[in-house]
């Protein structure tokens, strides 16, 4: 269908093109394209990071450097502009992949330092997602359908993939403990509206289908254009309502503030518990299957202080995250973010940028517990887990240089407590450089 569309948006091209060839109009630019209704982008980043001290000793972990990149590429087409059909476009992302987070190196299989690693499957191409949307009611009720990330649409701020930790770019980490929520640059078959209630409040609601045991494995989902739906297991059903004060006159400051809620139908292994009721840390069995989770979050950025002359988004933002999952299922109970991000600070570099985040996260108290219980008999736990879990969080704080237009490299300074929320881990200091290339 989106193939189809594509075409179809190129012959709708050639026939303008066609139409003004007396009067001379030649669309050769991707400025011209836009003018008729076709976005075209495509972005690049790299983020490398090198470990600072050495890992836990006797772990059989490793000192060394890690480096991790994606692109993207993407078209969003307003058919309305393009060929008449009002309200409707369509997007498409597709994106390749590379490389592996300096994280593993010492030992954190759960958070990475680079959050733009991971689901690409190592394949040339990946389609990220694919899907139809309509405006309605003069643009205040807007419906999507397709193959969609979930957590693309909800509990996200673009604010936050102005740093490299997983622990904050895109979502809270904690949002992607759930399998039921697809995480970029994963996608699910999905419907989603959203209505504009007021100038400053909008509600958004959706149905996205699961596939709890197939998103991340590469034998259904590597390439992401697997669309049967033989693996469907449940659906999930988010609600969000969003809330952006801007005030009034020239000096207004903006925020964002969210909350949320979804609750899935899915199936989920149990972190702590086979299906006999014993402890997983303990037998050979299979976990428990359960039928049902659900996560809640509530999010805000609010600039507190503006530069001005320095552009829209020239200022001080506060930046604040709570995240809970049912801890009956997931290994992450709850977690708790905040930070800044500073724009525009120098006057003569008025696209600068200085962030800073802190993040502490929890973890399921039944877990803790039969982990602790297996190392006092055992004396050993399962797979990548090298001591009993419980909490740890990251510290960033990066410096982003805007060289020019679509371009910027930041400098970055990463320090991990606990990782793999594991208090027996050496805890970790990581420098490192994000570069970030786009072309609108």
């Amino acid at each position: 269908m989106f193939g189809l569309g594509l075409v179809a948006g190129y012959t709708g091209l050639v026939q303008i093109k066609a139409a003004h060839a007396d009067s001379g109009t030649v669309l050769t630019s991707l400025a011209s394209l836009r003018d008729h209704g076709v976005m075209l982008h495509v972005q690049h980043t790299n983020e490398m990071q090198a470990m600072i001290n050495a890992p836990t000793p006797d772990q059989g972990l490793k000192k060394g450097v890690g480096n991790v990149g994606i692109a993207t590429y993407g078209a969003d087409i307003d058919w309305e502009r393009l060929a008449g059909a009002r309200g409707i476009s369509t997007h498409i992302v597709l994106a390749s992949g590379y490389g592996s987070p300096t994280s593993h190196k010492f030992g954190d299989y759960l958070t990475p330092s680079q959050a733009t690693y991971g689901g690409v499957g190592n394949v040339v191409i990946h389609l990220v997602s694919a899907y139809v949307e309509k405006s309605m009611l003069y643009d205040r009720v807007n419906a999507a359908a397709g193959r969609m990330t979930f957590l693309s649409d909800f509990s996200a701020n673009p604010l936050y993939c102005n740093f490299m930790n997983a622990s904050f770019c895109g979502n809270p980490r904690t949002a992607a403990d759930n399998k039921a929520h697809a995480a970029f640059p994963m996608s699910n078959w999905a419907t989603r509206a959203r209505v504009q209630i007021s100038d400053v409040l909008i509600a958004q609601a959706g149905v996205y289908l699961t596939e709890t045991e197939a998103i991340y494995t590469h034998h259904q989902t590597r390439t992401g254009f697997k669309f049967n739906g033989a693996t469907i297991d449940g659906v999930a059903l988010p609600v969000e309502l969003a809330w952006s004060p801007h005030g009034g006159g020239k000096r207004a400051l903006p925020g964002r503030y969210k909350i949320g809620f979804v609750y899935d139908t899915a199936r989920h292994d149990s972190p702590f518990q086979t299906g006999s009721g014993q402890s997983l840390y303990l037998t050979d069995g299979t976990p428990r299957r359960l039928k049902g989770s659900w996560s809640a979050w509530v999010m805000a950025d609010q600039m507190v202080w503006r530069f001005q002359g320095r552009g829209p988004d020239a200022g001080l933002t506060v930046l604040g995250v709570a995240y809970w999952n049912s801890s009956r299922t997931q290994l992450r109970k709850a977690q708790y973010s905040l930070g800044f991000l500073m724009r525009g600070m120098v006057k003569s570099r008025p696209a600068d940028a200085i962030g800073v985040n802190a993040s502490w996260v929890q973890v399921s108290r039944s877990v803790v517990h039969a982990q602790r219980e297996a190392v006092r008999r055992n004396g050993k736990l399962p797979r990548h887990v090298r001591f009993p879990q419980d909490g740890g969080g990251v510290i960033e704080a990066f410096y982003q240089m805007h060289v020019w237009r679509g371009v910027s490299i930041a400098p970055d300074l990463q320090y991990y407590i606990n990782p793999g929320l594991q208090p027996g881990l050496r805890n970790q200091l990581l420098l490192g450089v994000k570069t970030h290339v786009e072309f609108i």
